[in-house]
């Protein structure tokens, strides 16, 4: 049985990067939810070593997406933009797999005409 400590803590990450989803755009907040739900329960099983890395650049991306939220709400910047750059060194600890999901995400984030072609809700025209 886990420890509910850890639990709790996977649950409160879990929520609080959906949470800082819905201030992307539409588009951008279909694809990291799908991903984010994905990643996390393909982690259920995981070994200690992998769940305290899987947990701290999960709580690292929460942060970046907080901070960035947080200066677009603020107006210190004037376009938002979400996301951080990828060091050579840290894409070099990558598993095969996981360029491979860094890749499949990365061509389905800049392609014009996205799989998830989601309307906001709003006033019928």
């Amino acid at each position: 049985m886990a420890n509910p400590a850890h639990v709790s803590r996977v649950r409160t990450l879990y929520k609080r990067i959906l949470l800082l989803h819905r201030f992307m755009p539409i588009d951008l907040r279909a694809l990291g939810d799908q991903y984010v739900k994905d990643e996390f329960r393909r982690h259920k099983t995981a070994s200690p070593d992998e769940v305290k890395y899987f947990m701290r650049e999960w709580e690292n991306y929460k942060d970046t997406v907080q901070t960035q939220v947080l200066e677009t709400a603020g107006g210190w910047v004037k376009k938002m933009e979400f996301g951080a750059e990828l060091t050579e060194e840290k894409l070099k600890l990558f598993q095969d797999d996981q360029v491979g999901q860094l890749y499949e995400l990365m061509r389905e984030s800049t392609k014009p005409n996205r799989q998830f072609d989601i309307q906001e809700d709003g006033p019928q025209k």
